[in-house]
């Protein structure tokens, strides 16, 4: 099942096509043990603004490095599985139907599964893909930025304030 614009392009992906399309292993630059099994379903529709992505994470594994971003804005609505998200300095139980949305320069959030969990954690991610975006990863003391796709860190004590 597929729809098109007047201009011709896709602009529907049915659950089977979905279903259907490999995942992308994507392990996170600076937390191996981060590991998303991917689907990018909006870059096959076009979007080029906003990130979205079917993402599927195994017990055991993290989805990202505790961080926040700048310029960048987050969501997560979890389809299945069970989660505990860190949000701050607070942990929370999370599963199906749950939603969390991070705006500019939110609390510093992340998610795992847990290692006895008998099933993995299935969750529909996106966001904006601001040109310039800088994140910050508090538990390891760094800050990356991000311009026109280019990405370079620093460690937090190497910045002086003025």
């Amino acid at each position: 099942m597929t729809s098109k614009d007047p201009d011709g392009a896709a602009c529907l992906l049915g659950a089977a096509q979905i279903a259907a399309l490999p995942e992308k292993r994507h392990v996170h630059q600076f937390n191996a043990n981060a590991v998303r099994n991917t689907r990018s379903i909006g870059d096959l529709l076009g979007l080029s603004d906003v990130g979205v992505h079917l993402v599927r994470v195994e017990p055991g594994r993290e989805t990202t490095e505790h961080h926040f971003h700048g310029q960048d804005e987050e969501f997560l609505y979890v389809l299945s599985g069970q989660g505990e998200a860190t949000i701050g300095d607070e942990s929370f139980r999370v599963g199906p139907g749950d939603f969390m949305a991070f705006p500019k320069n939110s609390p510093a959030h992340s998610m795992r599964v847990p290692d006895d969990a008998t099933e993995d954690l299935v969750y529909l991610m996106g966001g904006t893909r601001s040109p310039i975006d800088i994140c910050t990863y508090p538990r390891l003391k760094r800050r990356m930025y991000r311009v026109d796709g280019m990405k370079e860190f620093a460690a937090l004590d190497d910045f002086k304030k003025v």
